[in-house]
């Protein structure tokens, strides 16, 4: 059973070898331990070496030979069964390579005696004695609260900041001709008429088409525009008159 000073960390070790990274409580950082070759694992390869040299003679030499290649062979599978995946002796090289790698690695760490973290130099508050967590550095502190107000301040601009003046409100179109809901197109849902609009020649509100008075002042909306001096008979709502001139 692996015991570390930190309780987070990785095993990396393979059969070939060993190494095992440790992190920072506090960021997560990681510092990787030195690889370390496993013992076990190099007797095995030189085992099935000999083993497969031992078979290729038997092969050239047939009878006996080939039979002492084959049970050389056999035994270096043995060998390397016992010393593969977690064989007694591949678990002591792993123990002992991990105690090497935390005592190489240990040095990058400090532990806080406020939350009993062990944390990275970038972690550390070297005046305070302490980890960032349980006493954060005055510089940074003092930016992140500078930060923090800002962003109040700008919040609460914004709440109080007027960024539109315009009139909420839901007209419902009736139809001039029917009396009905129109809807939103050019023309009426129900009858077909037109719902567009005209100007008063009175005030120059807007009326919609087939009002005979203006909503605004009560002028009827149609007046006498032929003009009284040509005869030519003008828009509604023109003072003067088009051809001539003449006041309407």
């Amino acid at each position: 059973m692996l015991h570390s000073f930190t309780r987070n960390y990785n095993d990396l070790s393979t059969e070939a070898g060993f190494q095992f990274e440790f992190f920072c409580d506090c960021c997560g950082n990681g510092f990787k331990s030195t690889f370390v070759r496993s013992t076990t694992y190099g007797q095995r390869q030189k085992s099935d070496r000999v083993g497969r040299m031992a078979s290729t003679l038997g092969g050239f030499l047939g009878g006996k030979a080939s039979d002492l290649g084959w049970a050389l062979e056999r035994g270096s599978d043995a060998i390397g069964n016992r010393f593969s995946g977690e064989s007694p002796e591949w678990r002591k090289e792993q123990e002992k390579a991990f105690d090497e790698a935390q005592a190489e690695v240990k040095p990058e760490f400090k532990k806080c005696p406020g939350c009993n973290k062990w944390v990275c130099a970038d972690c550390w508050n070297e005046e305070e004695g302490l980890c960032t967590e349980c006493a954060p550095r005055e510089a940074s502190y003092v930016a992140q609260a500078r930060s923090r107000a800002m962003q109040r301040n700008i919040d609460e601009a914004a709440d109080s900041a007027t960024v539109w003046q315009g009139k909420i409100e839901t007209r419902t179109t009736i139809c001039p001709q029917c009396g009905k809901p129109a809807g939103n197109g050019k023309f009426c849902n129900e009858c077909g008429a037109p719902l567009g609009t005209q100007r008063c020649p009175n005030c120059g509100a807007n009326v919609a088409l087939g009002l005979k008075f203006c909503g605004e002042c009560g002028s009827p909306m149609k007046k006498n525009t032929t003009c009284p001096s040509c005869g030519f008979e003008n828009e509604p709502g023109m003072k003067f008159c088009g051809e001539c001139g003449a006041k309407l």
